[in-house]
């Protein structure tokens, strides 16, 4: 059996491994447009690989998968992320998990990864082609890939494996067009808020260690860390949020409405008796001088300035108006998203070949025998942590076992 993986990012490489482990005899090899293998995986979690979580604190597969919940769900029964990080444990690899529950390798370098998977591929007599970039794909009794470059020959194949990654234009699908599947058309899924506030911007640096976030008018919801930025917010609660808002914010243009909590550990009634403690206790202080638990001096400053309160005004001096205001403030403050920002130099996508176009225990394709999807090509994509990845692992690793079981 010739199988062509044609993508060598985490779920084609990830793939190759594991099907040749479990059948030696496959003839593979693995087809990559770009020059370097794993070059996301190079530079994911600021090039330290943030390869997977512990799922802490993840109370449903749907808040971390905004697409592609069930499926994941039926997948994990063959490789979670537990068996992952035994998978890669039991390849020598040390793990180490964060406050967050993210997981990385204590080497703290992503090439760990990456390396360790070259060489297997190397050491398997793998084929590994770099670039070459596919053109199209046919399916007539085998698959024939044919290549952009016209100095390479097309190449024929028993089996393939699409793992592409994510695309920004659906005419990176293109290479698809003469197998007729449907595809949901991509947009960016992990991106910042662009938010026009000169004083807001002013404070570009400072954390609010865990806000909450949400689009006005919507379901769309998440919580941890807020970051100001010097065009707007960042952090893991806006990038949260703008993974389960892709589709509608792409909808819209990118504006929209941007609720934060700057306070959720807190009700509405206990930040009011916070707030009227401080009459009682610190009547005589200046109301910038005492700032909310949550919040620097100079953060809280910025939030009464937007009440139109003078800073030097003392909290004896406020009235009930004042206060619930306060309140409103703290518990859903109302910014103006106007754009979006790219997340360092990690793109992801939503988007891609239809969940309903692929078989949901192999991802084996239902029109065209033989032919398979893993990774972000597919319309699976994830918030930030390392649940992307493990989504690749996953998917690969299943697709490893699908193929191998025809073989026997």
């Amino acid at each position: 059996m010739r199988v062509a993986i044609i993508g060598a990012g985490a779920a084609g490489c990830f793939c190759a491994v594991n099907l040749k482990r479990k059948h030696p005899k496959c003839e593979i090899d693995i087809y990559e447009g770009g020059s370097k293998a794993l070059a996301k995986v190079a530079i994911t979690g600021g090039g330290r690989c943030n390869l997977t979580n512990t799922w802490e604190g993840v109370k449903s597969l749907g808040q971390v998968y905004p697409r592609g919940e069930r499926l994941m769900k039926r997948l994990f029964h063959q490789l979670d992320h537990k068996q992952t990080m035994d998978w890669w444990e039991k390849e020598g690899v040390s793990l180490v998990t964060q406050d967050d529950h993210c997981v990385f390798p204590a080497s703290q370098d992503a090439m760990t990864i990456v390396n360790l998977l070259t060489a297997h591929i190397k050491r398997m007599g793998i084929g590994l082609h770099l670039s070459h970039r596919v053109a199209s794909i046919e399916h007539n009794v085998a698959y024939t890939i044919h290549f952009q470059d016209e100095k390479l020959q097309p190449t024929t194949a028993d089996v393939v494996v699409v793992t592409t990654g994510g695309h920004p234009k659906e005419s990176g699908f293109d290479m698809l067009k003469p197998l007729e599947l449907a595809i949901e058309p991509p947009v960016p899924s992990l991106f910042t808020f662009c938010i026009h506030d000169q004083a807001l911007n002013a404070l570009q640096g400072v954390v609010v260690e865990n806000a909450t976030a949400s689009i006005a008018g919507t379901k769309f919801k998440a919580e941890g860390p807020l970051l100001i930025t010097h065009w707007g917010m960042s952090g893991p609660a806006i990038l949260k949020t703008s993974s389960q808002a892709a589709r509608y914010l792409a909808d819209n243009a990118y504006k929209a409405n941007l609720l934060v909590d700057w306070w959720p550990a807190m009700t509405q009634d206990e930040v009011m008796e916070f707030l009227s403690k401080q009459v009682k206790t610190n009547g005589a202080k200046q109301v910038s001088t005492i700032a909310p638990t949550p919040l620097t001096h100079r953060h809280w400053a910025y939030l009464i300035s937007r009440l139109g309160i003078n800073e030097t005004k003392r909290w004896n001096e406020l009235g009930k108006k004042d206060f619930n205001r306060m309140v409103q403030l703290l518990k859903a403050d109302s910014y103006t998203i106007d754009g979006k920002g790219q997340f360092k130099d990690e793109f992801v996508t939503c988007g891609g070949v239809a969940l309903a176009e692929l078989d949901q225990s192999t991802l084996e394709c239902k029109k065209h025998a033989n032919l398979y999807f893993a990774g972000e090509v597919t319309d699976v994509d994830a918030v930030t942590g390392g649940f992307n990845l493990q989504a690749a692992w996953t998917m690969g690793y299943v697709v490893a076992q699908a193929i191998g079981g025809k073989v026997q």
